[in-house]
């Protein structure tokens, strides 16, 4: 019975040998392809075939053909192309440029537009765009801005002519060596000038200095430009006195000749035979011109710091600066002269009331306190505290 229950069974102690390699890897195929089988019943979408690509979505024939469709752009080639979208735009020919340079210098002469104007001249010096080719158009932008020699110093407006001048600098290389010399001439109007209506201390002390080199950079004063100034004096008088005499003439000769024939038969060809003979004169003349302005500009100079006496924290620098002017006052013209003694009169008077405790309009200068202690020094005050020291017996109602 023992042995029928266990049937085929084999016994206890019986290990089953194991079977070949080769059957080993046949068993595991096998149930690989059963398990594969199971996944494709229940998924029947996933097949073994490899995954086409996604189809292109259609474009219109009108399109110019891309050379890099069906390729993503890395980040290197995105990065280039934006360069080089930036430089088409900002780069212009030279012809544009000049068109640009001509209606900036059109309307930076008008003090209500010179603010718009001398940003886009600004813009074009930090783009780079004045080269030799177009320095003689940009220089006639600044030559329009210092047409009128009193506009560069108003209130509204000089703080631009500050940044533009300021700017002009880093473009001063294409410009010829008179068109430089000009330059300097106007920058002492419009960026040393107008520093010194800054409420900055250290702005105010740098302009002071810069102005004191200028002072004494200049040479000395000769005879003959005592006369030239003389003459030129004389000169806008009599132009005056001309314009009125010739709009007169012209109304008559509009009158006798209303075609201008006149002016056509008389007129005859010149020749300019003596034109290299002339140069160096042409120069001597320049140099004299560039001269008169660096003086006229240095005496604006001297009296817009003069009328800013009034603030305590400028004196000091003030004084120095007249003293300076003072000390080099040969340098200077007859009537330039004459204005910078006027100005170390009055700056010598205000420095003595200040040596004496005083102020600049005369009186004695004073602190607070010591102003409040002479107030109360004459009041009446009363110990007993609602009660009029003058014995106005204002509150005796209430105190009964």
């Amino acid at each position: 019975m023992a042995g029928d229950l266990f049937g085929d069974l084999p016994p206890p102690s019986y290990h089953p040998s194991p079977l070949p390699k080769q059957e080993q890897e046949q068993e595991q195929q096998q149930k690989k392809q059963k398990k594969s089988v199971k996944i494709n019943e229940v998924n029947p979408s996933i097949s073994d075939t490899p995954i086409s690509p996604p189809i292109a979505p259609l474009k219109s024939a009108l399109k110019r053909p891309n050379s890099t469709s069906g390729s993503i752009p890395n980040d290197s080639q995105k990065g280039t192309e934006r360069r080089l979208k930036f430089k088409t735009i900002t780069d212009t020919s030279a012809a544009q440029t000049i068109e640009a340079m001509k209606k900036i210098a059109s309307h930076i002469s008008n003090p209500a537009k010179f603010s718009k104007a001398s940003k886009l001249a600004i813009q074009l010096i930090q783009a780079g765009s004045v080269k030799s080719e177009t320095a003689d158009h940009f220089f006639a932008i600044l030559e329009a801005a210092m047409l009128s020699p009193t506009s560069c110093n108003d209130a509204s407006i000089r703080a631009d002519y500050n940044t533009l001048f300021s700017a002009a600098q880093d473009a001063s290389e294409c410009l010829s060596k008179k068109q430089k010399n000009l330059l300097a001439a106007w920058d002492i109007r419009a960026v040393v000038a107008n520093d010194l209506h800054t409420d900055d201390s250290f702005v105010f002390s740098k302009a002071a200095v810069r102005v004191k080199e200028l002072i004494s950079s200049l040479p000395v004063a000769t005879e003959e430009d005592d006369a030239n100034e003389a003459a030129a004096l004389e000169s806008e008088k009599e132009m005056a006195k001309s314009n009125v005499q010739t709009n007169k003439e012209v109304i008559s000769s509009d009158k006798s000749d209303p075609f201008g024939l006149d002016a056509l038969i008389s007129s005859k060809p010149k020749k300019d035979e003596k034109a290299k003979d002339n140069r160096g004169k042409e120069e001597a003349e320049e140099m004299k011109e560039l001269l008169k302005l660096r003086r006229e500009a240095l005496i604006n100079c001297l009296e817009i710091a003069a009328k800013r006496y009034k603030l305590p924290w400028c004196q000091t620098v003030i004084d120095i600066l007249v003293k300076h002017a003072n000390d080099n006052i040969s340098r200077f013209t007859a009537q330039q002269r004459d204005a910078i003694e006027k100005l170390w009169v009055s700056i010598r008077e205000q420095l003595n009331r200040r040596k004496q405790g005083k102020s600049v309009s005369g009186k004695l200068d004073v602190t607070a306190f010591e102003f409040l202690q002479e107030k109360y020094s004459h009041e009446t005050i009363s110990i007993r505290r609602a009660v009029g020291g003058a014995g106005d017996r204002r509150a005796s109602q209430w105190l009964g």
